[in-house]
């Protein structure tokens, strides 16, 4: 398999969902709003200093890029000799709201999913990207500054535990199964429904995106240019050994491989969340893994339609944003009594679930009885 056809695919990939999702032209039944407390605004990030610099070089590893000029432990060891030019060049970036056009460009390594898989068919295989790491340097100061202002503003979804300090799949996990065991203790049964969304970060948006930085994030001024800079004329080739393809243009998704990425990705779901809200309905989401659940006591028709009318409303504001969610994909646990399952399970036919008595959440085998057999085996 060439390069180029590596390229070819990874893209056409990324357009079908994009063309799948994007033909929904009715506006959605509801209203979003961005909170009040994310009213303030950032205009202008502030230079760094040799400290700051230090410290970012400190948090970022040591791996290379084939773009990258001197290999990263080596320019890390002679950083002091480069600090002033370094900078310069980082100061500048912020300073003037740009982000410098020789750092676009991504390498894409086809790594195959599972070693037991098929090589000779593409769609076993994922791509990883890799940046230059002036670029990661740059990314970092930025997110540094932009953390610190949603922090400050409280901006962030409480109930997203992905790429956030002091949040991990643990955080999640917990307070998922914990809620779901208080159910089972006061006797109700519990509904979780697993999301799954198909090359979610590669199909974000960028006109949204960059809106959203706007009117959710309170970006303005420079920072907003800086990020609309950040996201334009982007490219990537595919390297295998020492093959590479042609570079091929990016028009959609979060930088893979990026610093910010993650960070721009959650900032994009921000208003996922009020419309599980409004609805009430329990979430908690680690990056694109979103999973909502509900209380309800059998032969109790309320709890099982405000979930469907729910995962309607999810459906349609992916679609709305490219988003795409995998049906066939999606999990659904009942918990609770035994002889209660069949009557839950009944019932959430009625709404095209589909129930499972087991399903991997976040690395961890949830099963039905809640005893975690399966993920001890």
């Amino acid at each position: 398999m060439a390069c180029n056809d590596f390229a070819k695919f990874f893209t056409e990939k990324i357009q079908k969902i994009r063309q799948a999702v994007g033909t929904s032209t009715a506006d959605p039944g509801y209203v979003l709003c961005p909170p009040k407390n994310c009213l303030n605004t950032i205009k202008q990030f502030h230079p760094i200093n040799s400290k700051d610099l230090e410290d970012i070089l400190g948090q970022l590893n040591s791996s290379s890029c084939c773009l990258d000029v001197l290999p990263t432990s080596f320019f890390k060891k002679v950083s002091k000799t480069l600090e002033s030019d370094l900078l310069q060049i980082v100061n500048f970036s912020l300073l003037s709201g740009v982000f410098p056009e020789s750092l676009k460009t991504a390498v894409i390594k086809p790594i195959l999913k599972k070693d037991n898989l098929d090589k000779t068919q593409m769609n076993n295989y994922r791509p990883i990207s890799n940046l230059q790491f002036l670029s990661k340097i740059i990314e970092k100061a930025v997110s540094q500054q932009l953390n610190y202002f949603l922090k400050q503003n409280n901006c962030y979804d409480a109930f997203q535990s992905g790429f956030r300090q002091n949040h991990s799949t643990e955080t999640a996990l917990t307070k998922v199964f914990n809620d779901i065991c208080l159910n089972t203790d006061s006797g109700k049964m519990s509904v979780l429904v697993l999301l799954d969304l198909s090359a979610a970060f590669d199909t974000v948006d960028h006109n949204i995106l960059l809106k959203r930085l706007e009117n959710w994030a309170g970006l303005s001024g420079t920072v907003l240019n800086w990020f609309k800079t950040y996201l334009e004329n982007r490219k990537y080739f595919v390297s295998i050994g020492n093959f590479t393809s042609e570079k091929t243009s990016i028009t959609c998704g979060v930088p893979q491989g990026s610093i910010l990425g993650p960070l721009l990705f959650n900032i994009y779901m921000l208003p996922l969340a009020q419309i599980i809200k409004n609805n009430k309905i329990n979430y908690h989401s680690y990056a694109d893994d979103t999973q909502i659940y509900i209380p309800m006591s059998p032969g109790d028709r309320g709890p099982v339609q405000a979930l469907g009318k729910c995962i309607e409303e999810i459906n349609d504001w992916l679609c709305h944003n490219f988003l795409q969610l995998n049906k066939n994909k999606t999990e659904v646990i009942v918990f609770g009594a035994k002889e209660k399952r069949l009557q839950v399970t009944r019932e959430l036919q009625s709404i095209h679930l589909k129930t499972t008595n087991q399903a991997r959440n976040l690395g961890v085998v949830m099963d039905a009885d809640l005893n975690l057999e399966k993920h001890i085996k």
